[in-house]
């Protein structure tokens, strides 16, 4: 049940988003589109307007070559009973696959090269206790995996051939305790230009970002002022240029749902302000800039436009000024991810195989 002051809050939400609207502040457009699944999807990964990959449960993973007027649906051979909670589309025919599952060996990463007719699992966990969230690329063969804490450690990979994956763990600072990732949109990890990352944590005492500027050689780490605990912290990130980005968390905990919040950075991650609260409700899943798939915006008129969503019954929202003002996405619920490939051309996915195409 939403607290009173949380139901007032959006209410007078809700109130300021209808004045925009009349005066003339113009709301994304939504199609539903027919994936061609009821499996629950967990992460999209547009390559550009045309080409989408997403993914999800039961092994599955879903692509379009018409901007989603038809989409395919094939389930890994061998991960039936996986969900691949992050995808990264390289192109019509190249993609990777990270899947999570109940053991040890289940953290996976696959690639396909042939448009998902065939697949090659590039690396197979075996150690106890790791749990392997997200991936992100800076280019379709330089890439970085991380897993939440092993006895301190996040023992996290990279690959710089797109074939092999090498152990990173003694680049990143170690963990707090109870600091794990959160497996929820494959957008714990984001990536911009060619050399920089960030990784959002949670569990611990506070949330907090690991930023590297050279491709994951070094990392420092930074906090948040998002809520944190053993079922909250910073869940996904964005950056729209070097400097420019976005964190989004709150807490899984039924009980407490008014904690989904979103905080800025414009010094490349090294501090961060909360923003307006975004009109949803429980922890946000995935946040994306409305910008290009390279993150750049060559209109410069979506630089602070981003989408923020949350799961099952929380709702989505947008912002046009990186956080200061909300508008609810009516009707969206279920919602885990969401990305763009162009401002026209923007995907969510969710529950029962869902995809919206988004277009502002």
């Amino acid at each position: 049940m939403l607290k009173p002051a949380l139901v007032a809050f959006l209410i007078a939400l809700s109130g300021l988003a209808f004045a925009a609207d009349r005066s003339g502040i113009k709301q994304p457009t939504l199609t539903t589109q027919n994936s061609g699944t009821t499996q629950g999807l967990i992460s999209v990964s547009p390559v550009n307007p045309r080409v989408v990959w997403a993914s999800g449960r039961g092994g599955t993973f879903v692509v379009t070559n018409d901007g989603g007027q038809t989409w395919r649906a094939g389930v890994v051979p061998g991960a039936e009973s996986l969900q691949f909670r992050d995808v990264q589309g390289v192109s019509e025919k190249v993609a990777y696959l990270q899947s999570i599952g109940d053991h040890t060996t289940d953290f996976r990463i696959y690639k396909t090269v042939d448009g998902g007719a065939t697949w090659t699992m590039e690396f197979q966990n075996h150690l106890d206790g790791a749990f392997y969230d997200c991936f992100a690329f800076w280019t379709p063969k330089r890439g970085v995996s991380h897993s939440d804490s092993v006895n301190g450690v996040f023992p996290d990979i990279r690959t710089l051939d797109g074939e092999t994956w090498q152990d990173i763990s003694a680049n990143i600072p170690p963990a707090l305790a109870g600091e794990f990732s959160f497996a929820a949109s494959g957008t714990c990890v984001a990536t911009q230009g060619a050399m920089n990352a960030w990784i959002a944590t949670g569990g611990a005492s506070v949330a907090r970002v690991l930023a590297s500027r050279d491709q994951g050689n070094t990392w420092n780490a930074y906090d948040t002022p998002l809520v944190s605990s053993p079922s909250a912290g910073a869940f996904t990130v964005a950056f729209r240029d070097p400097w420019h980005g976005i964190v989004g968390g709150g807490d899984l905990d039924p009980g407490d749902p008014g904690n989904a919040r979103t905080a800025t950075s414009s010094d490349g991650g090294r501090t961060w302000k909360l923003t307006s609260a975004p009109p949803v409700t429980g922890a946000i899943f995935g946040l994306a800039y409305v910008g290009n798939a390279d993150g750049s915006d060559e209109a410069g008129a979506h630089g602070g436009h981003s989408v923020v969503i949350t799961a099952n019954a929380g709702g989505a929202a947008w912002t046009p000024d990186e956080g200061t003002t909300w508008f609810a996405l009516p009707g969206v619920t279920g919602g885990w991810s969401v990305s763009f490939a162009s401002p026209k051309a923007g995907w969510l996915v969710g529950v029962n195989g869902e995809i919206i195409k988004i277009s502002f």
